[in-house]
């Protein structure tokens, strides 16, 4: 009879080791599910901020490159009006003499 008693107390206490080990064991996973949860979320931050840091890169960019852009236009359109002024005013100077040319061949006849 003892060795019966004994025998179930034995029982019991391997089903009792057996709860706590599937207790641990399932402890282990909800942590590392939270530790794999926590590191997802940590590298979705760091990714976001790498793209919002490479976005406002790019934005930088294209500013200064449409900065520059509006400066070399601006600068194109003074030198175009420059020239075409320096022109105007060589056309007036030569104008007269020009015209006078033009009275002088069409008035002279030759023999």
């Amino acid at each position: 009879m003892m060795d019966a008693m004994r025998g179930q107390g034995g029982i019991q206490m391997l089903l009792t080791a057996e709860q706590e080990a599937q207790q641990i064991v399932s402890a282990a996973k909800n942590s590392k599910m939270a530790k794999l949860r926590l590191a997802k979320e940590e590298a979705e931050g760091e990714i976001g901020q790498y793209r919002a840091n490479l976005e406002a890169e790019y934005q930088r960019n294209i500013s200064e490159k449409s900065g520059n852009s509006d400066f070399t236009l601006k600068r194109l359109e003074t030198e175009t009006e420059t020239k075409i002024r320096d022109l105007k005013d060589s056309a007036s100077k030569v104008s007269a003499d020009v015209v006078a040319m033009l009275i002088k061949y069409i008035t002279t006849v030759k023999n």
